[in-house]
């Protein structure tokens, strides 16, 4: 089936799917009001500078101040090759104390989005990204992205773009430049030059804090990045936008311009492709493989947690073939979901034990050709004594759990909630307070459905989990409303009016 991007527009907001070969395999999500901050400008004040921790806060207008560290740069440089070692250690960070000073002015970039109590992670380096390079006004070298291995045409890249640039002026080349012209990157550094200048010129006339320059909005940024020539189609649900998309595509790439499609039917774009239950499912903590294995994945505050099993695969006769089939499945299940998930940080896999080293070399190998579709950067370190692979990927925004779901508010994020054993002596003790602090003759308990049928079905051994009271009424009703947890326990003076659907237990003076 190939690749296709899917582009839903609705008030509230944007959401682009990539597909391969009918699985979702990227998912990005733009709400109204929280659109994406990495790669904005602004011109910040600094409020304080901590030396021993080598950073400092900046106020950009944000809720919170945002955290420029020392080392903060461009970029990841592992990411690139440079001319020769020396441009590179020529950005070799300062102290924070000889860089900034409280009060001071300075213009930054978001790096990273602001993470629960954490603010915006900033640089003083700015990069002004298109489809084929990257200028770096602040810096003087020129890289090219690993993804190019042709020697010869990463020699013929940087030959040109040294030609072309002006002095003092940094840029990166990005894989979409293959087979670009001196005068298509010509054309690409005078439109960010003009651009840089603009926000020089607002920078100057403005006060801090204060947004200079605003990163492209979601669709156009899928344009920029994801649209390229292997993509068979894209599908957008908005006329207006359908239409400056193809003025955009049509600039970078008239065969591009073609494959864009206007969906006009009634129905939602997403519930036509059934997008929507693979966004769910996507999230879901167990990911059934192909081949009847399973991943199970859980993300903690410190990293990602991935282990795999083989489920209902039964391979071959051979039992080191079959797991190492079974790994080798996973692993490509597991680069797709981190890029589905946009899972960052630390992330530890525990693969199925294999004994023979070129087994655990097979199944390391088709991991990282995996990951090698993945536009964020990740590294594979190995695998540990203990027979997990630990690896890192870069993190820039928020994973899509953290986009779309939240805490929840009974079990707190934990995941788990009180076995209705343990709810159902919970009731018990808060009876027996209630049996020794009140003199009601009748107890009206509202319980979830599933703990009452637990009370119910031991009826006959009530006065075991209970203490004995002579002439009290106890009352049971089955509150589907109520959370698996909750409970009410109201004395009554008088018998519940409404006896349907109560049930009742009589304590008598003959038990105990």
């Amino acid at each position: 089936m190939g690749k296709e991007i899917y582009v839903d527009i609705n008030p509230f907001q944007t959401r682009v799917v990539l597909l391969e070969n009918g699985a979702p395999s990227e998912i990005y999500i733009e709400r109204r009001g929280h659109e994406r901050l990495v790669g904005n400008i602004y011109s910040g004040k600094v409020q304080n500078v901590l030396p021993g921790m080598q950073a400092a806060f900046v106020d950009i207008g944000l809720e919170r101040n945002a955290f420029l560290y020392a080392g903060d740069i461009l970029a990841d440089h592992s990411d690139f090759q440079f001319n020769d070692k020396t441009q590179e250690q020529g950005i070799a960070p300062l102290n924070i104390k000889d860089i900034v000073k409280p009060g001071q002015e300075i213009m930054v970039q978001v790096l990273k989005e602001p993470l629960g109590t954490k603010g915006a992670r900033v640089t003083t380096h700015i990069t002004l990204p298109g489809r084929t390079l990257v200028l770096m006004p602040t810096v003087n070298y020129v890289g090219v992205s690993r993804r190019i291995v042709n020697e010869e045409e990463r020699a013929r890249l940087r030959g040109m773009l040294d030609a072309v640039r002006p002095p003092d002026v940094g840029v990166i080349v990005r894989t979409a430049a293959i087979d670009k012209t001196e005068e298509e990157f010509k054309s690409d550094l005078d439109f960010f030059l003009r651009l840089w200048q603009r926000i020089l010129k607002k920078k100057s006339l403005v006060s801090a804090p204060r947004l200079l320059h605003e990163e492209e909005a979601l669709v156009f940024r899928t344009i920029r990045d994801i649209f390229t020539p292997d993509i068979d189609k894209l599908v957008i649900n908005d006329r207006e936008f359908f239409e400056r998309v193809q003025i955009v595509a049509n600039i970078i790439s008239p065969q591009l311009k073609d494959k864009v499609v206007l969906y006009e039917e009634r129905g939602d774009l997403f519930d036509t492709h059934d997008l929507d239950n693979k966004i769910e499912r996507a999230l879901s903590r167990k990911v059934w493989l192909n081949n009847g294995g399973y991943i199970i994945i859980d993300q903690t505050e410190a990293l990602t947690s991935i282990d795999v099993n083989t489920g209902r695969f039964v391979g071959t006769d051979n039992l080191q073939e079959t797991i190492t089939e079974a790994n080798c499945e996973a692993a490509k299940e597991i680069a797709r979901q981190l890029r589905l998930r946009d899972i960052s940080g630390i992330i530890i896999i525990d693969f199925i034990d294999m004994e023979d080293i070129g087994d655990k070399e097979k199944v390391l190998e088709t991991l990282k050709e995996e990951l090698k579709k993945d536009r964020t950067k990740s590294n594979v370190l190995g695998i540990t004594q203990l027979g997990l692979v630990e690896m890192t990927r870069k993190k820039t925004r928020q994973s899509l759990d953290n986009l779309l779901q939240t805490a929840c508010p009974y079990c707190k994020g934990a995941g788990r909630v009180l076995s209705e054993e343990t709810i159902v002596l919970k009731v018990r003790k808060a009876l027996i307070r209630c049996l020794q602090n009140q003199s009601a003759k009748n107890y009206l308990v509202e319980l979830h459905p599933a703990i009452a049928a637990i009370i119910e079905e031991q009826s006959n051994g009530v006065s075991q989990l209970l203490p004995v009271a002579p002439g009290r009424n106890i009352y049971i009703r089955r509150t589907p409303a109520l959370h698996v947890e909750e409970f009410h326990i109201t004395p009554l003076e008088k018998a519940p009016e409404v006896l349907d659907g109560l049930w009742h237990y009589q304590y008598n003076t003959n038990e105990g």
